[in-house]
């Protein structure tokens, strides 16, 4: 377990951070990008949970806690000091996000036309953290093409933007509330 005495270390006053093996790095470095972004999904998955409860409230917490292995996974790099026995996302944790996408989609009508995020509180705000999911995973591609990473963490995170999703609409009243997008709906006529 962490145990934190101390919030401030001015370890960081000069652009540079730790990993969790203790190598130092740039703040900028693509490896703090990634995992910076998955903690800000965390972030707005956190504000997401402020308008759900039950069971979707349980699975955002699950997904929470998640997040947080993924983001000791992304400060551990493969083949570093302390990569043996580091926590990783594993396979089952992707499977579990599938699953609850399979029984969440059954439910709903099949789409005809994307959504635009909206409809509730819990969606949009469910739709946000969809967004800053995608990041988390373009950045955890980029580091991905210069270091070696834990393919289940890419994995992780293109699940997580598609269960987002699929709980967004599940939230706007198994769809019915969904905003559809209309192609060129405000475009003048003629053009």
């Amino acid at each position: 377990m962490v145990r934190l005495t101390r919030i401030y270390t001015r370890g960081g006053d000069r652009g540079e951070t730790s990993l969790a093996d203790g190598t130092r790095v740039k703040k900028s470095a693509a490896r703090v990008a990634a995992y910076g972004t998955v903690e800000e999904a965390n972030a707005a998955i956190g504000l997401a949970r402020l308008h759900v409860e039950g069971e979707e409230d349980a699975m955002l917490a699950r997904i929470q806690n998640d997040l947080f292995d993924l983001g000791a996974d992304l400060a551990t790099p493969e083949g570093g000091r302390k990569s043996e026995g580091a926590l990783r996302i594993v396979a089952l944790q992707v499977a579990r996000l599938e699953r609850e996408i399979d029984a969440m989609n059954a439910r709903l009508a099949p789409l005809g036309s994307f959504i635009l995020p909206g409809g509730t509180a819990a969606a949009a705000a469910l739709h946000l953290a969809r967004t800053v999911t995608r990041r988390a995973e373009r950045l955890l591609c980029e580091l991905a093409e210069k270091e070696k990473v834990n393919p289940e963490a890419v994995k992780y995170l293109n699940r997580l933007s598609d269960h987002l999703f699929v709980l967004a609409r599940r939230v706007n009243d198994n769809g019915v509330r969904d905003v559809l997008w209309v192609a060129g709906a405000n475009r003048p006529r003629g053009e």
